[in-house]
């Protein structure tokens, strides 16, 4: 019988591994990373765990790098799922290189698996409740924009479009919702083949990269604080809803954004519909 392959991309970190983990029963593992140390480092902990996992360099800006990576993929065998982690946050890196790695990255990465698609095929991209604070007050305009990443000029046009949109925080929110926008576009196109896209918006999550943000944004904390659950999300939280989306109780999904953030996001926005409220009625 032909293999089922999970590709795992951003799979030298903590979410990234830990989606690993919880695919390694069902799938033969392909775990994709820009940082080669990172890999290297993933691949051994996996392996002294018993797991078996394949790994491939990537640049999931880079176009030639994902063609590579699909290649690889098809060589392992048919894809079973493409759980789609990397990305920058906005302590990472300036605006438009987030917007090139985010939601130029995560086209690139549709377009390249999109031929690869079979019955039972899941897709499952990493997006960020910061998407959906963007969202609640997107333009028309920038939706046309997100909707068209590969455009030749998107960065350029995006950055130009809202000042706000070039600097880290505005350009993470911003790709983000191109993220979820995306997978509702895609899960048509997959459909066809009987496949499914789904996007999953994180919370705060205590990953290396959770740590940055919260260390270095002191609106993190804030987060944190007004988060129902009163605490940052795990890892192993969000590789559960992975499992999930990736597994046949899930096989009626597709198209839409599943939240694991601890009721942060909805806590947000009743405590701006309140506040809307008080000044309407003042």
């Amino acid at each position: 019988m032909t293999e089922r392959v999970a590709v795992i991309t951003g799979g030298g970190g903590d979410m990234g591994v830990a989606c690993a983990r919880k695919l390694a029963t069902e799938y033969r593992l392909l775990l994709a990373e820009y940082d080669e140390h990172r890999l290297a480092h993933a691949e051994d902990v996996l392996r002294e765990e018993g797991i078996n996992v394949v790994g491939q360099p990537v640049d999931v800006a880079d176009p030639a790098s994902v063609s590579a990576l699909a290649r690889r993929s098809a060589e392992l065998g048919e894809l079973g799922a493409l759980v789609h982690t990397a990305g920058l946050s906005p302590t990472m890196a300036e605006g438009p290189r987030i917007w090139s790695v985010n939601l130029v990255g995560s086209a690139h990465l549709m377009n390249a698996f999109r031929s690869q698609v079979r019955d039972r095929s899941v897709a499952v991209l990493i997006a960020s409740q910061a998407g959906h604070f963007t969202g609640a007050s997107a333009t028309r305009e920038l939706e046309a924009l997100i909707d068209d990443p590969l455009a030749p000029d998107f960065v350029e046009r995006v950055c130009a479009l809202d000042p706000g949109l070039t600097n880290s925080r505005g350009a993470y929110g911003g790709s983000k919702y191109g993220v979820i926008r995306l997978a509702v576009r895609e899960s048509v196109a997959w459909g066809a083949s009987g496949g499914r896209v789904v996007s999953l918006s994180p919370g705060m999550i205590d990953t290396g990269m959770g740590r940055q943000e919260y260390e270095k944004q002191p609106l993190m904390k804030t987060m944190i604080e007004m988060t129902p659950l009163g605490r940052m999300g795990r890892a192993d939280e969000i590789a559960s809803a992975v499992g999930f989306l990736c597994s046949d109780a899930a096989s009626f999904v597709s198209g839409t954004d599943l939240l694991v953030d601890g009721g942060s996001t909805g806590q947000a926005q009743t405590m701006i519909m309140q506040l809307t409220t008080r000044r309407e009625s003042s």
